[in-house]
């Protein structure tokens, strides 16, 4: 919009104030009469390009305003305030944020990283060190072992590098999980038998499963 109202030189009613009247003993010159026509002719023009760029809320909401120049600070200062608006909750979106056990947390991760997309947006910045650390303290309490570990690297890792060791590790319990789940499913029903018989069963079963474990492996 600044652009548009530069390149149509209607811009400048919205810098300089309207040419004052004369007062009662100046006589009134016709340069002077002239310079006033043009400049309320450019505001209206000027105010009109803006009201043409607004949504029907904001045109509602603000076409009674007299001046161009009233017209653009009101929008300024609405702008200017909601966007610090807008700044502090993704501040708070960011910093507030904690991953629970029960969900992904690789999805959980790219939930966060869709926040930190929207502080590149509103062209805020965060050191990559800080955002890596925060992001580590955030992970679920199941994975406190893993927590601890990435805190005592002695090498610093950077967003892309912590997405791929959290991946992997999410891709090994994953892993482990299945196994775990499968041996239960096998052994669980020969314990319901009695006596040698079921002893003998459940030996049985139990080397069946490792085999099928080691070649699965």
């Amino acid at each position: 919009m600044h652009f548009l109202l530069v390149t149509l030189k209607v811009y400048y009613v919205i810098v300089n104030p309207r040419p004052p009247e004369p007062g009662e003993n100046e006589e009134k010159s016709v340069a002077k009469t002239r310079e006033r026509l043009r400049w309320d002719q450019d505001d209206e023009i000027c105010r009109g390009h803006i009201q043409n760029g607004m949504s029907n809320t904001l045109f509602d909401a603000y076409h009674t305003v007299k001046t161009a120049k009233e017209l653009w600070n009101q929008l300024e200062r609405r702008y200017i305030t909601e966007d610090a608006t807008s700044k502090r909750f993704i501040v708070s979106n960011f910093f507030d944020y904690k991953m629970v056990d029960g969900r992904s947390v690789m999805e959980q991760f790219n939930e966060i990283k869709s926040i930190l997309d929207r502080y590149s947006q509103h062209k805020l910045a965060l050191d990559e060190f800080i955002v890596v650390t925060s992001i580590i303290d955030k992970l679920p309490p199941s994975w406190k072992n893993f927590r601890n570990s990435l805190k005592h690297r002695k090498e610093d890792i950077n967003l892309d590098e912590l997405g791929t060791h959290l991946r992997i590790e999410e891709d090994l319990r994953k892993e482990e999980k299945s196994k775990s789940e499968g041996y239960a499913r096998t052994v669980a029903p020969v314990r319901q038998l009695g006596g040698s018989r079921g002893q003998t069963q459940l030996l049985e079963a139990v080397h069946t499963t490792k085999l099928h474990l080691n070649v699965v492996e």
